[in-house]
């Protein structure tokens, strides 16, 4: 792979640089990786893994391949091809900057290993630990050491160790971005204290250093670093400031991130189980693979499926140890099985350990990481042995650990799947390994998605591949999916999920499923799908990741509680004053340039269009307007159709005025209305962190960001108004030429008032008559327009843009970039990279394979469960982050049950029923409420509507009233969910909330 590779194609790896950086993305461009099997988990490593890979196995495909490796198919098979030989072209198909090789010679006790020197980290799967020992030993003891992965998979049991020499420096441990945070005040003492501005928490821990930026007093701090000691969440100490200046005012410090150095060793060890301890992983799982590995070597072979005998030796080798005899059982019986959702999750974390290896960034395992599944196969241990005896097909691996019932329990499932991105493509490969929904009488799986491919995508969403761009996600992804399992039946849509498409996601719809899986990247849209799986009593299952960190969330009816049910904080809106006068940091003047782009190029051409669609006559407007109408808009609509500009050099001549007015006249004005001696009531000075005091920006063409403005805003403001330009148009000699003309007006302050309030919110368009002066302004610039023949058909349209950020070529981040670095520099801000601002401008999640691989598999594992019927303690939740790298797993939130009273209590999942007819009554329905469930109703609410409250004047009337009168019934639904309050117990205390209640409007379900 070329080492500038990845840095020319940028469509292509923009979500992993984002995770990655630059400096590792470069790394990985110049090494290479060893990885040996070619079974499930090997191939999950290696598709994922983005360096010069070569790919080695000695074995021959086999139809059990098929239910674990994805790339095997039915026809390597028949032809007893080898496995590297059959995956080596599929792996290099997922991206053609990979050098993929492939080797099929031996490796055991008799390999000289010295080939492995020319590759910088190796892997190995499905190799006996003894095997790894040695491999491991040869790695560490080269200078500079091979970084060495070992990962096995065994049943429900799953492991990977990490050796990468004696000492292995790690740029990032975190990969965390460092803020910048306000002082309030610095003690001139020893120890000097900090204190943050508005009692931010610092984040710090003490050891850590900081460096110093813009303080203003105690100026010798500008630039240098102190090592801090944590006083409180809000201050620290840095040491000794009592012989420098007193603090005056401003600066702030950012954490300095320093390199740390890891120590590994081998597998070398004897088989003392306390040395363990230490280590990450638990000592149980530690226990029982190693008693698995002393097993292979004492018998050659791995333990019978479901044989009891061979159980109870395993379980005789661990008893040094104390184990756990139920899960050491388990892996007996399971050993020679696969779950390949399992494979996946620790497949995405063995690949994050590839990178670190490779690139030195993120802190890498030490040394050992276990997981099992044990929940998925507890409940099946009553199960017959031939139950899980292989059948010959591509699920004896699956098979071997949940047995056959529950084979068919996944085949018969109908799964609803929304979105078909990074996510939905791995949960997919997971469907098709699993059969899941490929009985044909029963199963399905329906997915949708109305996302097209782009390039961006095709490094993270493996079923994709570069012929597919512009195809849609959902068809693409079900037939290469139907390439890997063609008995799994696909039905993709293209549908967004969402109040507007419920006529076709409807009621119906839902009660034929079994359950509901996200794979979302928006909020909102996973609270929509949450709550008419709550609605119509169906399983949910979600997941969503953040570069390395990803989470899943199982919510099923009646024992957890739904997506819905806790809400994340919002985000923390940036001031409008601060966007508008005050930007203190970068994401500040991103933001801003965000959202000229939005005003001037997509909203002002739209309300444009708008207004010319309900008045398409200039004279019918001129007339109104001349009679004393106002009509909402007009003045903005007549300003833009008066100044629409013709030709090329006229776009270019409204840019430098732009420049002008953003780079210079306000930030004149700023200082203008507050001198930089200006000082509040306090007698403080007007101007001290975080506010920034402006600087004005003398136009320079010789300055590339001052041209690159200049044409990337001309080259919009053509857009939007449909004017030609050639690319001569765009050199340094035209736009020279043409500015050369431009006059530029002579700068008057004004005496406008300057929001400074951060509590204060953007004014909204004033829907109210214009005043005279504006009035009279609009009627004479429509009035020169009709004269001079500019109002023509063609004059009367726009043509609005929508920000494309993945499009190089459009000038859209072209714009954005120089308008956000330009005002950085009058603010005196550090400027980003055109990356940084493009995933802040673009609110681009960061995203990367192994942790997209590793969520998906955690959630086939739940799926399993759901499929089986399990209950609450079987089911388990995640967070993880593969950087730092830690994996939580902890049970679901239970459902809240809420008495109303006399024992009658409620859930999220609980709705009551009330079927009327066409002449049922309000009077009819809180009589049924009342006999059917007991409690006196005492208010009735549909949505914002009040059907019921008996203070409201007129109510009582109401009584006498269909349902079908106060309620509109719905074309896609026979129902409508009321909100229904209920006296209380006792007189004075408050009514009493219930769950809703479901009014049918007739008894067979069919809407009147």
């Amino acid at each position: 792979m070329a080492a500038d590779s990845m840095e020319i194609d940028d469509s292509l790896y923009s979500r992993q640089r984002y995770v990655l950086g630059d400096s590792a993305m470069h790394q990985m461009a110049q090494s290479s990786v060893f990885l040996s099997g070619m079974g499930g988990l090997g191939i999950e490593i290696g598709r994922v893994v983005i360096t010069a890979v070569t790919l080695h196995d000695t074995k021959q495909c086999d139809t059990w391949d098929l239910g674990s490796n994805f790339f095997i198919r039915k026809e390597d098979v028949l032809s007893q091809k080898k496995r590297v030989e059959a995956v080596c072209s599929r792996v290099a198909e997922l991206n053609p900057y990979v050098h993929v090789d492939m080797s099929s010679s031996a490796l055991d006790d008799n390999t000289d290993f010295s080939f492995l020197r020319k590759y910088q980290c190796v892997i190995l799967t499905e190799a006996r630990l003894c095997l790894q020992k040695r491999v491991n030993a040869f790695c560490h003891s080269q200078q500079p050491p091979i970084r060495f992965i070992g990962c096995d998979a065994y049943g429900i049991c799953v492991r990977v160790f990490c050796d990468f020499g004696e000492e292995f420096e790690v740029s990032d441990p975190t990969g965390e971005e460092p803020k910048e945070i306000f002082i309030q005040s610095i003690t001139q003492d020893n120890p000097g204290v900090v204190t943050c501005m508005d009692n931010q928490p610092h984040g710090l821990q003490t050891g850590q250093s900081v460096v110093f930026r813009e303080v203003n007093g105690m100026v010798e701090l500008n630039g240098t670093a102190r090592q801090v000691s944590v006083l409180s969440p809000h201050s620290f100490a840095i040491g000794d400031t009592a012989q420098l200046q007193p603090y005056a005012h401003g600066g702030f410090f950012v954490l300095v991130k320093t390199p740390k150095t890891y120590r590994f060793v081998t597998q070398q060890f004897p088989y003392d189980f306390t040395l363990y301890l230490h280590f990450q992983a638990p000592l149980q799982i530690h226990a029982a693979m190693l008693a698995l590995d002393t097993f292979q070597e004492q018998h050659s072979r791995l333990p019978s499926i479901g044989c009891l005998q061979d159980a109870e030796v395993l379980l005789k080798l661990t008893e040094e140890a104390p184990v756990n005899t139920e899960l050491v059982r388990c892996l007996s019986r399971t050993a020679r099985g696969i779950l390949p959702p399992l494979a996946a999750a620790v497949g995405g974390l063995a690949s994050q350990e590839t990178l670190k290896a490779v690139t030195g960034k993120f802190a890498p395992l030490q040394q050992w990481f276990y997981l099992d599944a044990i929940e998925v196969v507890r409940p099946l241990q009553s199960l017959s042995a031939e139950e899980f005896v292989p059948r010959g097909d591509r699920y004896d691996g699956l098979r071997a650990c949940i047995g056959e019932s529950m084979c068919l329990e996944l085949h018969k499932l109908r799964v609803f799947m929304v979105g078909c991105g990074a996510i939905g493509c791995e949960m997919l490969k997971n469907f098709a390994l699993l059969g899941v929904g490929l009985a044909k009488s029963s199963g399905e799986v329906c997915i949708t998605d109305p996302d097209l491919i782009e390039k961006s995508n095709l490094n993270r969403q493996f079923l994709f591949r570069p012929h597919h761009i512009q195809k849609p996600k959902s068809t693409t992804a079900a037939e290469a999916t139907c390439d890997i399992n063609p008995d799994l039946q696909v039905d993709a849509h293209l549908n967004k999920v969402c109040p507007a498409t419920e006529s076709i996601y409807s009621d119906t719809f839902y009660s034929r499923l079994n359950l509901v899986v996200t794979a979302l990247d928006n909020v909102e849209a996973r609270r929509y799908v949450d709550s008419r799986c709550v609605s119509n009593q169906r399983p949910l299952l979600d997941s969503g990741t953040m570069g390395t960190k990803g989470h899943t969330e199982i919510i099923v009816p009646n024992l957890t509680e739904s997506y819905n049910s806790h809400r994340d904080p919002p985000e923390e809106e940036i001031p409008f004053c601060t966007l508008k006068s005050f930007p203190s940091v970068i994401e500040h003047t991103i933001q801003w340039a965000r959202d000229k782009f939005e005003n001037a190029f997509t909203h002002k051409p739209s309300m444009y269009n708008t207004f010319w669609q309900t008045h398409s006559s200039a004279e019918v407007v001129l007339q109104r307007m001349q009679a004393g109408e106002s009509l909402e808009g007009s003045f903005q609509v007549i300003k833009l159709l008066s100044r629409r500009p013709g030709q090329w050099e006229q776009c270019i001549a409204i840019a430098r005025l732009k420049f002008e007015k953003y780079f210079k006249r306000k930030a004149l004005q700023l200082l203008h209305s507050f001198p930089l001696d200006t000082r509040l009531k306090d007698g403080s000075l007007f101007w001290q962190s975080p506010k920034r005091p402006p600087a004005p920006i003398d136009f320079d063409l010789k300055d590339s960001l001052h041209f690159t403005f200049i044409v990337s805003t001309a080259r919009l403001f053509a857009g939007i108004y449909n004017i030609p330009y050639t690319e001569t148009d765009l050199s340094e000699e035209v736009v020279r030429r043409i500015l050369s003309d431009v006059k530029i007006p002579e700068y008057r302050p004004s005496e406008k008032c300057i929001e400074t309030d951060e509590t204060a919110k953007k004014p909204e368009q004033q829907k109210m008559p214009l005043s005279s002066e504006e009035e009279r302004e609009a009627i004479t610039q429509l009035l020169q327009a009709i004269a001079a023949d500019r109002v023509t058909p063609e004059s009367l349209q726009m043509s609005p843009l929508q920000f494309e950020k993945d499009d190089d070529s459009n000038g859209h981040m072209d714009f954005v970039a120089s308008a956000s670095a330009l005002r950085a520099r009058v603010y005196s801000i550090e400027p980003a990279d055109r990356l940084k601002t493009k995933r802040i401008a673009g609110k681009i999640i960061p995203a990367i394979a192994t942790a997209t691989a590793a969520v998906a598999g955690l959630v086939a594992l739940e799926l399993i469960k759901v499929a089986g019927g399990y209950g609450f303690d079987s089911f388990k939740n995640c967070f993880f982050n593969l950087a730092i790298p830690v994996v939580v797993l902890t049970e679901p939130a239970p459902v809240k049950r809420t008495l109303i009273r006399d024992n009658i209590y409620y859930s999220i999942w609980d709705c009551w029923t009330v079927f009327g007819h066409e002449d049922f009554t309000l009077s009819d329905f809180m009589n049924t409420v009342r006999e059917k469930y007991g409690i006196e109703p005492t208010m009735v609410v549909h949505g914002v509507k009040m059907l019921y409250v008996p203070v409201m004047p007129g109510h009582s009337k109401r009584l006498k009233l269909t349902m079908q009168k106060l309620i509109k019934p719905s074309v896609d639904r026979r129902y409508v969910d009321l909100t229904v309050s209920f006296a209380p117990e006792a007189d004075g205390d408050e009514d009493l909330p219930g769950p809703p209640v479901r009014y049918y409007f007739s008894r067979d379900g069919e809407t009147p």
